[in-house]
């Protein structure tokens, strides 16, 4: 087990795990308001955080809500930098195309994912190394191939966050 980061934060809500384990931390709204079906809205969690350095957080959806109520994060991963000391804010868009989703004030919205990232150098090149994958990009795993044949993606068991 990694030793825990220290991550200072103020604000109206302790950012909390619900169980032992979870990479992410519940944010909770610190609004009640009825999100539409198609709409977005920028919703406050009251929470300030200080990373140190080296870090980054993530504001990703949670499953729950996308599954049962389609309500996610618009530009999920929401990245929180090192350096920002505002109130880390969620975009959240309903995208059920009927039905109106409800928030209220303490509702969990999102998680928070803090990760250790690495600073990089670019270096430009005439030309990259030979990979096994080359340039294939989107689909070129075989999404949506269903035949079986090798490479070809596979049915995810039902109850798999994949």
């Amino acid at each position: 087990m990694t030793e825990p980061v220290d991550v200072l934060w103020t604000g109206e809500n302790t950012p909390a795990y619900a169980h032992p384990g979870d990479a992410g931390a519940d944010l909770v709204s610190t609004e009640s308001f009825v999100l539409r079906p198609g709409e977005r809205r920028l919703v406050g969690t009251g929470l300030r955080i200080a990373l140190p350095d080296g870090h980054v957080a993530f504001v990703v959806p949670r499953s729950g809500l996308a599954a049962k109520h389609g309500i996610t994060i618009v530009n999920a991963p929401g990245t929180v930098d090192a350096g920002y000391r505002g109130e880390v804010k969620v975009a959240l868009l309903n995208t059920d195309a009927t039905e109106p989703y409800e928030v209220h004030v303490g509702d969990r919205i999102a998680q928070l994912i803090v990760m250790p990232v690495p600073r990089v150098s670019f270096t430009r090149v005439d030309a990259l190394p030979e990979s096994g994958r080359g340039e294939g990009g989107f689909g070129s795993s075989g999404y949506g191939d269903r035949s079986g044949a090798p490479g070809a993606a596979h049915d995810v068991e039902e109850g798999t966050d994949a």
